[in-house]
């Protein structure tokens, strides 16, 4: 372990044989690191424009089959709830039912229960339809989750030293998926009708499952002594997992609220709508590599990002609406240039995360290996699903309640609480090794002077 709490360069995480040229940083990619890359890009792909494609047109289509905005709301979060449960049990047994199987059988589920959701509007309206959506939500969320758990396993492992650089690359690809996403469904759903949007990505998943099965390495590994509870009660990661848990409740909270709100507010058609979360995704898809990039080279400057980014998250959604206590007018403009301020913070807060967990890991005793590998990622998707299922439930609600403008704000107040919360962490550590510091100091000094002859 280095100074920064980064894997030493000589070793693989696995423990095992390393990739050629895994254990160090790279000035070209092998043929198996660029096969992984292509895989862990297509399952970010895929999973983000199934995630984001819903956004224009499935509250309204919900709302015709009598769902009410907190229902769509837990139509939306119980995707995460699933998220949760099954990341937790893939991280734990990824090593048991290894890492390429689980990655390829997770994406051909997907696509075929991605299909089977273009037909729910055939379903009768009222409980069966509901009782259909959430049961077809939590069929793709435990699909996905098993191959985004063994994707970032087995990226991690063919990346050991470069973890955040290519975590922050790969985002580009879930960005371009929350980016095209909106607009396609929303052009799909005028032109073609609910079914369109949800067929087409179907099929293009399945199209990527023997691309899968012919490219994506297979790593082994024994399995781990150490468990998620450990992991989880290290009070930087406990600290690093509310963070995440803020983010992606604000993220969450947009899916089932803000068409509404537009839709409401500024008369757009369905289509447009679309180009409204364009702000967002696209700046967090082109942010995202050049914080990974500043991870990886400065580590001291995670901490800054981790802070800093929740705070000005916070400020974006107080704006957002904006909250009627400012007396700024809503406008489109406004809104927009919230959102894209807003992807450059979550990119700036999200991307160290899983370094940082991952560093403290190594540091009180995890083994390099791809079970400690599967442990993070497995917690990085259950923390963030956390969030993901209360953000779309409480945005259904609040806003059903008290309106866009107060929820976002009341939505804001978590990630301005989990950035003062690990800046507050950051304070105490850096006052605590000072201190530290001070004592090892006076106790050479004690030392040296009691070695020297006494003076006559």
């Amino acid at each position: 372990m280095d100074a920064a709490g980064e894997p030493e360069a000589p070793r693989s995480p696995g423990g095992d044989d390393p990739p050629e040229n895994a254990g160090k940083t790279p000035n070209w990619l092998s043929r198996e690191q660029l096969f992984v890359l292509i895989s862990a890009a297509s399952i970010n792909l895929g999973s983000m424009l199934y995630f984001s494609i819903l956004g224009p047109f499935f509250p309204k289509e919900a709302e015709k089959k009598g769902a009410s905005s907190t229902v769509i709301g837990m139509i939306f979060g119980c995707y995460s709830l699933f998220v949760l449960l099954s990341s937790l049990v893939f991280g734990k047994y990824l090593v048991h039912i290894g890492a390429k199987f689980m990655f390829v059988a997770g994406m051909f589920v997907a696509g075929g229960v991605t299909v089977l959701f273009g037909v729910l509007d055939q379903v009768p309206e009222g409980p069966i339809f509901i009782a259909m959506c959430f049961l077809v939500r939590a069929a793709d969320a435990i699909s996905f989750t098993a191959a985004v758990t063994a994707s970032s396993s087995i990226l991690t492992k063919a990346f050991p030293n470069n973890v955040a650089t290519v975590l922050g690359s790969l985002e580009t690809f879930s960005g371009l998926g929350l980016v095209l996403g909106p607009p396609i469904g929303g052009f799909l759903y005028q032109s073609f009708g609910y079914e369109m949007p949800f067929i087409i990505l179907g099929c293009i998943i399945l199209l990527m499952v023997p691309l899968n099965m012919c490219i994506l390495p297979n790593y082994e590994s024994d399995p781990g002594e150490h468990s998620f509870w450990k992991l989880i009660t290290l009070p930087k990661v406990a600290l690093i997992a509310f963070v995440i848990n803020a983010l992606s409740s604000c993220l969450g909270f947009l899916d089932p609220t803000l068409s509404l709100f537009v839709l409401e507010k500024f008369n757009l058609p369905a289509g447009y709508v679309g180009l409204v979360f364009l702000g967002l995704a696209l700046s967090y898809a082109i942010s995202s590599p050049l914080f990974g990039l500043l991870s990886d080279k400065m580590p001291h400057l995670r901490k800054w990002f981790l802070v800093f980014g929740n705070l000005i998250t916070a400020g974006c959604y107080i704006l957002l609406g904006p909250v009627p206590f400012l007396h700024i007018k809503s406008q489109l403009w406004l809104l927009v240039l919230v959102l894209v301020v807003n992807g450059i913070s979550s990119g700036m807060s999200v991307i160290p995360t899983f370094p940082e967990i991952l560093s403290c890991a190594y540091e009180n005793g995890f083994e390099e290996g791809l079970s400690t590998l599967a442990l993070v990622s497995g917690l990085f998707s259950a923390m963030w699903s956390v969030g993901a299922f209360i953000g779309p439930i409480l945005g259904g609600f609040l806003y059903e309640k008290i309106g866009f403008e107060w929820a976002a704000a009341i939505q804001g107040l978590w990630a301005l609480t989990s950035g003062l919360a690990m800046g507050l962490f950051y304070l105490l550590e850096y006052s605590r090794k000072r201190r530290s510091k001070v004592q090892k100091n006076l106790g050479t000094e004690e030392e040296r002077t009691a070695l020297l002859p006494d003076e006559i």
